[in-house]
């Protein structure tokens, strides 16, 4: 059981933080990314219906002109997969990452690679005539794609629900959904009320989000990062908090001792935490306070995100959520 954990642990390592705001959970990145605002220009008049062409203003500062409605689009993140589903566009989608599978349907839609290293070629001979990006898209990558006359467009979520309200409601305006998009983003916000309103006079138990553990280091969810935000949101008192970004320590861990820890569902995490020496002696294991999580919920910021917040009170206050 050790070996194989010891396995798993360096998949959560290398990849975990990278998907949190890339969207493709279980996997981790090199720096907690810095994610700049998103400002639109959206069409004038009261009309719901996209008027092209239309400029905006993307993640990166640039100004971007999409002369006429995308037909061929290609989406360079799972989040940004996720909200052409949510939208009703799908048929729109020509191309996705590797790492994009939700909903199920998205099988059949063509990969291109992943995120950091698209498959320029196969961008192109799918005739894309618009490639949406998120986080850590290199600009090596966005060069060669204008090069080829392609436009992209870089949407990346503020580190908090409203630059995902912003994201969904920008891919509205520029994919002519803005009716749904304001229809998701409403249920989204009344969803996270209802949950902020029930946690409210609940107690507020210690925490500790795992993203990385074992002898590869510990990752987890620092202060300023979303993930913290969303716990303290959910009636939770972040340990990490101590720290800023994603690394941590085992000697930091032992030392506050959390009540609750919150694990991916994937990768065997539980099993492999529960069993790894120097962490079987927390209150939380012996306690039986490790609780699972589909971290997809939490680490895509896209039209989930949600559901992802009522799991993490759920995960948090457990029967006491109602």
């Amino acid at each position: 059981m050790y070996k194989k954990s010891k396995t798993t642990n360096l998949i959560l390592a290398l990849f975990l933080v990278m998907l949190v705001f890339s969207g493709c959970s279980g996997k981790k990145a090199e720096n907690d990314p810095a994610i700049p605002s998103v400002e639109t220009e959206t069409p004038s008049g009261n009309s719901l219906n996209t008027e092209y062409p239309l400029t905006i203003t993307d993640s990166t500062g640039n100004e971007v002109t999409i002369p006429e409605k995308p037909m061929n689009v290609v989406s360079l993140a799972p989040s940004i997969t996720e909200t052409f589903f949510a939208l009703g566009v799908e048929e729109l989608l020509v191309g996705r990452t590797e790492y994009c599978d939700y909903p199920s349907e998205v099988s059949g839609i063509e990969s291109i690679g992943t995120l950091q290293e698209p498959n320029i070629e196969k961008i192109a001979e799918l005739e894309a005539d618009l490639v949406i990006a998120s986080t850590h898209f290199k600009e090596e990558a966005q060069k060669k794609l204008e090069e080829l006359g392609i436009t992209v467009l870089v949407l990346n979520p503020n580190d908090s629900f409203e630059g995902v309200y912003d994201v969904i409601g920008k891919m509205g305006t520029v994919l002519d959904a803005q009716s749904k998009a304001e229809e998701i983003v409403d249920s989204m916000k009344e969803k996270v009320s209802s949950v902020e309103e029930k946690v409210k006079e609940l107690s507020s138990p210690s925490v500790y989000y795992v993203v990385g553990y074992g002898e590869y280091g510990d990752y987890t969810a620092g202060k300023g990062t979303f993930i913290s935000e969303m716990i303290e949101r959910a009636g939770g008192i972040n340990v990490a908090d101590d720290v800023e970004g994603w690394s941590y320590s085992l000697e930091k861990l032992v030392e506050h001792d959390p009540q609750i820890i919150l694990v991916s569902k994937y990768y065997e995490t539980k099993s492999g935490f529960i069993s790894t020496e120097g962490y079987k002696e927390l209150t939380a294991v012996k306690e039986e306070k490790v609780m699972e999580i589909d971290s997809n919920l939490i680490d895509r910021q896209g039209p989930r995100l949600a559901d992802g917040f009522e799991a993490l009170a759920k995960a948090i206050h457990q029967d006491d959520f109602r």
